[in-house]
């Protein structure tokens, strides 16, 4: 299936590893104009010359940016721009908040996590959101986790911002539709990143257990009887921002190998 993506102008967030460094692979192996970030130049440089090397497409840049800063935020977009003329395909991502419950957390933590992983989508979309109105297209997803379904223990401060990303989605579905732009929230469930192992390592000490029986014990949960890789999970990514995807917009979907039973 081509899925009409070589040339199109690609921002992926929080790119430099894991989930972001996965869909921005998958989209320069499909011929797009890609563009990763983060906050760190030098891993940016080696993330850029795995894919182009890899990938055998040169047309992957970077750019430096705090996503909790807006004026960064708008010199990213405006680098982009820049270079590629616009923005076909936005991917929000960002780091996980600290694990923890309610009584963990003081406002600065709060404040914190908000502007992370609720705030800095807001400021990412408005940036793009004129560009994509302009040539009357555009593709948006949002990284959220398998808490947009069902909560996570020890996790509250990303059940509470990542089930906002999907309000703030489903609202913009309804508001941005007669512009041609769609737009989802994908939740991964276990997939193998670094975030993963850092929560099961703190799962294991919190049990006094070893981080063979967590894993083992959370793939007893899920049907499919493994952890997904960032690869499965960022082809679901890239076909939601492709041509093959004309008419769903608004959802959220979960890429956990059937592990949360909600509806």
């Amino acid at each position: 299936m081509n899925l009409g993506l070589k040339g199109k102008s690609v921002l992926v967030l929080a790119s430099s590893k894991g989930l972001g460094k996965a869909t921005a692979y998958q989209f320069a192996a499909e011929g797009a104009n890609v563009f990763i970030s983060s906050r760190n130049k030098e891993t940016l440089e080696k993330v850029k010359k795995d894919i182009q090397e890899g990938t055998g497409n040169k047309n992957v840049e970077y750019a430096v940016c705090d996503i909790t800063n807006p004026d960064s935020i708008k010199q990213m977009i405006s680098t982009i721009v820049e270079t590629n003329g616009t923005i076909d395909v936005l991917i929000n991502n960002a780091g996980g908040p600290p694990a923890g419950s309610f009584e963990d957390f003081d406002d600065v933590a709060w404040q914190q996590a908000f502007e992370l992983n609720l705030l800095s989508f807001i400021r990412t979309i408005r940036e793009v959101i004129p560009y994509m109105k302009k040539q009357g297209s555009g593709h948006i997803v949002n990284i959220a986790s398998s808490s947009i379904k069902q909560p996570i223990d020890h996790l509250i401060l990303s059940n509470t911002f990542r089930t906002g990303i999907v309000g703030l989605a489903k609202s913009l579905s309804q508001e941005l539709a007669a512009d041609n732009i769609l737009i989802n929230t994908i939740g991964p469930g276990k997939i193998s990143t670094d975030r993963i192992l850092q929560l099961n390592s703190k799962r294991a000490d919190e049990l006094n257990a070893s981080m063979e029986k967590v894993k083992s014990d959370a793939e007893k949960q899920i049907p499919i009887g493994r952890y997904g890789t960032p690869e499965e999970f960022a082809k679901t990514v890239v076909f939601l921002c492709s041509g093959a995807n004309t008419y769903i917009t608004g959802q959220s979907l979960l890429v956990d190998g059937g592990m949360v039973k909600a509806l």
